[in-house]
């Protein structure tokens, strides 16, 4: 496996695979990898030839007073941990200076709209950032298949809408959220949990799985199902829970057979924000 940490490095690389015919993964990454991290590198390893994971603290995307500062970086230890897994075959992981080249930044790229519900709402500039820092990855590595998680489903749903959009040759896989053995989902910020939050915390997968389970069984009314699933977050700092459509993540207040929904949570807990969620498609009687 191979560290490449400048543009110029891994445009020759990029140039040589396409040369030989390589079909090329990208798993792009803040680093802290962990068990859902490697979910994501063993499925771009069955996409592709080539598989390069980013690791990069997109400093675009936090907001003041986030954790951007304290994000733990640790790219000696990521790099052990994919050798360990021995299916990444390159990792970039590049200075700011190799993804912003002038700085503060001057270029942006956005998804209107749907920016604003959910995560959007509270943070404000997040997935420009995050759209932005994903395009200038796209452009270096030139990926046939990019790999998110589906536990980051709003971003998963704009970055599609880019790549839809902008008429880029990169094709979207999702891969389902990787949990801990009581349903917690695998997060680079669950380290920062107290003993008690972290016992509290399954409580955003209880509430998902509610959402689900009120929806297979018949119920259409959204405020009922957004009210169960705030019910399985009693006594916890909700952020949201909502449900809004997956085409342009609006909100929607009665459910239609064959709609394909979100139903998402987010919750505070001290110094770190958890999020959670589900795609369901509305059963067709």
């Amino acid at each position: 496996m191979q560290l490449i940490e400048t543009r110029p490095s891994m445009f020759d690389h990029v140039r040589s695979w396409k040369r030989s015919g390589f079909r090329v993964a990208l798993v792009p990454t803040m680093g802290a990898l962990h068990d859902g991290h490697l979910a994501l590198v063993s499925r771009a390893s069955d996409e592709a030839d080539v598989v390069v994971v980013s690791i990069f603290v997109n400093p675009t995307q936090f907001g003041p007073g986030e954790d951007f500062d304290a994000y733990p970086r640790d790219v000696s230890a990521d790099v052990d941990t994919l050798r360990r897994q021995g299916l990444a075959s390159h990792v970039f992981a590049p200075a700011p200076g190799e993804i912003y080249p002038v700085w503060p930044n001057r270029t942006w790229v956005e998804v209107k709209g749907m920016d604003t519900t959910l995560c959007g709402a509270t943070r404000e500039g997040h997935f420009r950032g995050v759209v932005t820092v994903v395009s200038r990855l796209f452009a270096v590595v030139q990926p046939d298949v990019a790999v998110f998680g589906m536990k980051d489903a709003q971003q998963f749903f704009i970055l599609n809408r880019l790549c839809e959009d902008m008429g880029f040759a990169t094709r979207m896989v999702g891969v389902e959220t990787v949990r801990e053995a009581d349903g917690l989902a695998m997060s680079s910020r669950n380290r920062y949990l107290s003993d008690e939050d972290r016992r509290r915390a399954p409580c955003l997968y209880a509430a998902v799985r509610k959402a689900r389970s009120l929806i297979l069984e018949g119920e259409r009314n959204v405020r009922v199902i957004e009210t169960a699933m705030r019910e399985e977050l009693a006594g916890t700092d909700v952020d949201y829970a909502s449900i809004v459509d997956t085409a342009l993540l609006r909100p929607v207040d009665t459910l239609r057979p064959g709609m394909e929904i979100l139903a998402a949570v987010a919750v505070y807990f001290d110094r770190a924000r958890l999020i959670d969620n589900t795609v369901v498609t509305v059963p067709v009687p």
